[in-house]
């Protein structure tokens, strides 16, 4: 958080873009650059330059954010809800004093209070329309086997309708540099005698001869992207990758129109510490590929990081929740690129019958065969 003298900024705006034709609220309409009135058709381009999406891959220093010397140009203060459930912080309308959390579907009453933190410097704009990713969703929930027959049903229904969310990622860069030590593995094989149901026979045995080794490898960093949030579960977000990042736009309310954005519940320390992790997997296999050999043994990987810096993304996520015998289960589609990841529930019966299947089929081939 920043300093408490640093300028409080003012609070955020009420982000309304009230039609001029008919004065109903604009709506951003994914795939375009522009507002689209729901009512009248009008429409309202969202104008920015090249210059400004070139604004929008700005970095702040990483030393000067945690050390709190951000400038206060780079400090909103908007007013969140917290879900008690959950823990999901997500942006309402201020005028909005009773909502559902869209991301485990508990009814919750909004707050009052306002949410003092680092703004995000661009948005990647949602691409895909609702339907689109409705579509997208229920050709990857029909294929799921051993699904029970309710979550087909929710697949088809009106409930199952698509919420759009803005999800708050850490983007993090950095120059690594590192010093390793390990063991090259190279592969040879011995010939030796061995004798089975009477026969001696022949055969090759494969060794490993190891080596002590050791060296340093190198690999700069852009955009490694952690989600700041803690409403969906990592490994399917992670799995919605890769975001298309050039595509990112300049922060803008009006990109937001529309849609919920969720407020960032992983601070920048603990988001940094979750890329270093994710950097580190990446070095490793640097480190692998530089022992060379057959197999490979690492024992130490000492890191110096340089030139360290971020910027915070907003990124677009379709999702729903389906609740199942008291547990929820949620469906998350990539805005950009329709990709889907997701929890589901298994059916007992079903699998049991498969299982039933099997030793049926079983049981009359072992028949069958004994007959013969």
């Amino acid at each position: 958080m920043p300093p408490n003298d640093d300028p409080a900024p003012q609070a955020a705006d009420t982000h309304r873009f009230p039609c001029e034709n008919c004065g109903a609220q604009l709506r951003y309409e994914p795939g375009q650059q522009r507002l689209t009135c729901q009512y009248c058709g009008h429409e309202q381009e969202i104008p920015f330059s090249d210059d400004q999406r070139n604004e929008a891959l700005t970095t702040y220093d990483l030393r000067e954010a945690l050390a709190n010397h951000l400038p206060p140009d780079a400090i909103e203060e908007t007013r969140v809800l917290s879900c008690s459930n959950c823990g999901a912080q997500v942006e309402f309308d201020p005028a909005q004093h009773a909502a559902q959390c869209p991301f485990c579907g508990t009814p919750v009453v909004t707050d009052t209070g306002t949410h003092r933190h680092i703004k995000p410097a661009a948005v990647l704009p949602f691409k895909l329309r609702q339907d689109d990713a409705q579509q997208a969703m229920r050709k990857w929930l029909g294929r799921l086997w051993f699904a029970p027959n309710k979550l087909k049903h929710y697949a088809r229904s009106d409930g199952s309708r698509l919420s759009g969310l803005y999800v708050p990622y850490w983007a993090f860069d950095a120059d690594t540099s590192s010093r390793y030590t390990g063991e090259r593995g190279d592969a040879y094989y011995e010939t030796r005698r061995v004798t089975r149901n009477g026969k001696t026979e022949t055969e090759q045995v494969r060794k490993i001869r190891w080596t002590r080794v050791k060296g340093r490898v190198a690999r700069d960093f852009t955009d490694v992207l952690i989600m700041a949030a803690q409403s969906l579960p990592r490994k399917y977000v992670r799995a919605l990758e890769p975001w298309m990042l050039g595509e990112l736009a300049p922060y803008n309310p009006q990109f937001l129109s529309g849609f919920r954005a969720e407020g960032y519940t992983v601070d920048l320390p603990e988001g940094h510490d979750l890329g270093v992790e994710r950097m580190n997997e990446v070095i490793k296999q640097d480190v692998r590929r530089d022992i060379g050999g057959d197999e490979q043994r690492v024992h130490s990987v000492d890191t110096d990081h340089a030139n360290e810096r971020f910027k915070h993304l907003l990124l677009p996520i379709w999702m729903a929740a389906y609740q199942y015998r008291g547990k929820t289960y949620r469906f998350v589609v990539n805005g950009q690129t329709g990709k889907v990841q997701g929890e589901r529930p298994w059916s007992a019966w079903k699998i049991a019958g498969a299982v039933a299947v099997v030793v049926i089929a079983a049981g009359i081939y072992f028949y069958v065969s004994q007959g013969r």
